[in-house]
């Protein structure tokens, strides 16, 4: 590592201003950076200095993602499996190739070979994604002429966990290119914009390939076998079957149920919402917003009950542990850029969330799931909130000094 250290020292003068390779620092930064401590650090006295800078939250996030990921690879291998033991055969692609190479066994029982095979499909997907969006990230900031953040390593890190197992790796390369120069690089980048990139990228899938992004999520095996690469709860009720497609509501808790990669678990999603919490990273009044606003929705159209709309009668509390309910709450709704800055205003914000989740959800029989596009509709809306709530404390403000 000392020798790697002092090339980097060395090849650095060669980027530095009036160099010929001044152009190309950007790049060079973003590199070193990732390996090493920067040589250029504030040592002033007169900065105001905190233990919690960008790449140390961005870091923490990851940590707080850990239990997810291991899930989403569990999970993916474990449905897999499933298929298998229910009458479906492995497809003839690279990752089948590679794990019988393993020999490890093709069962639901297999912990390990649950892990090494859905890391077959997590990984690949995991590398396009960083990859794809390493280079904008860098193109970016050699255009504009300042240095690459870390804000690529949670996008990159989320975007792979709200993708089905078998997204094709070319339309995650759209989506990527898609969610950070439009979701993101178009506003100035990392701080300045105020759509999730990483839900922006998912929603751009969602609407040009419907068909990879929804339905048939698990189609690891051919032909597929049913219960399997079938509906997922929320298909289930929506199609009005009303009973919880073949899983019990501890399933759908620890997330060995079909969906999205990083989605199906509440439980690991749980685990990363204590850390965020600890570490005072993630907002509670948006998650308790969002629990709140929809609990309460649930609960209400429960009352009213319907005959046409299946979804109506779901229970309130299977809502918290469908869909991407418990990752969107965690991870995206809590997004410090994008999400309201104000205490009260993320508490209005997460119950707005929440609200207009279960709405979508039991409404629109069309589109059982409703996380995504309420984290994103209240994205636009967020600055608004913070205005008022704002304009509210200038007010109490005034008449208290009127008063005094």
């Amino acid at each position: 590592m000392r020798f790697l250290l002092h090339w980097l020292e060395k090849a650095g003068t060669k980027f530095q201003k009036g160099q010929p390779l001044e152009p190309l620092y950007p790049a060079f930064e973003a590199g070193e950076t990732f390996l090493f401590t920067p040589s250029s650090v504030t040592r002033a006295d007169a900065h105001v200095r905190d233990g919690l800078d960008l790449k140390r939250m961005m870091i923490t996030v990851v940590y707080a993602l850990v239990p997810t990921i291991m899930m989403a690879m569990y999970n993916t291998g474990l449905q897999i499996h499933r298929t298998v033991e229910q009458g479906g055969t492995l497809l003839a692609n690279w990752q089948t190739a590679v794990y019988r190479w393993t020999d490890l066994p093709v069962a639901s029982d297999a912990v390990l070979g649950c892990f090494v095979h859905g890391a077959l499909y997590f990984v690949p997907i995991m590398v396009v994604t960083y990859a794809v969006g390493g280079v904008l990230e860098v193109a970016f900031s050699v255009i504009r002429g300042h240095e690459v953040n870390e804000g690529l390593l949670v996008t990159g890190m989320l975007i792979p966990l709200t993708m089905p197992a078998t997204v094709p790796l070319w339309q995650l390369s759209l989506g990527t290119a898609f969610g950070i120069v439009i979701g993101k690089e178009i506003f100035g980048g990392t701080g300045m914009n105020f759509l999730n990139p990483a839900l922006t990228a998912r929603a751009f899938l969602f609407f040009a390939y419907p068909a990879q992004l929804s339905g048939e999520v698990w189609v690891a095996a051919e032909p597929p076998a049913d219960g399997i690469s079938g509906a997922t709860w929320l298909a289930s009720y929506a199609e009005g079957s009303g009973h919880l497609a073949g899983h019990t509501y501890w399933d759908a808790f620890v997330g060995t149920i079909p969906g999205s990669m990083g989605e199906t678990s509440t439980l690991a999603c749980l685990l990363g919402a204590v850390l965020l919490l600890w570490t005072r990273i993630g907002a509670w009044q948006t998650m308790l917003g969002v629990t709140v606003g929809t609990g309460l929705t649930a609960l209400g159209l429960n009352g009213i009950g319907s005959d046409s709309t299946p979804m109506v009668n779901m229970p309130w509390h299977h809502h918290f542990v469908v869909g991407g309910w418990a990752f969107g709450t965690v991870f995206m709704a809590t997004d410090p850029v994008s999400s309201a800055f104000t205490a009260s205003g993320k508490l209005v914000y997460g119950l707005l969330i929440g609200v207009l989740c279960v709405l979508i959800r039991c409404i629109n029989p069309a589109y059982p799931e409703g996380m995504m596009l309420a984290i994103l509709f209240l994205n636009m809306f967020a600055p608004l909130i913070d205005h008022y709530v704002i304009e509210a404390n200038k007010r109490r403000r005034a008449a208290r000094y009127v008063g005094a």
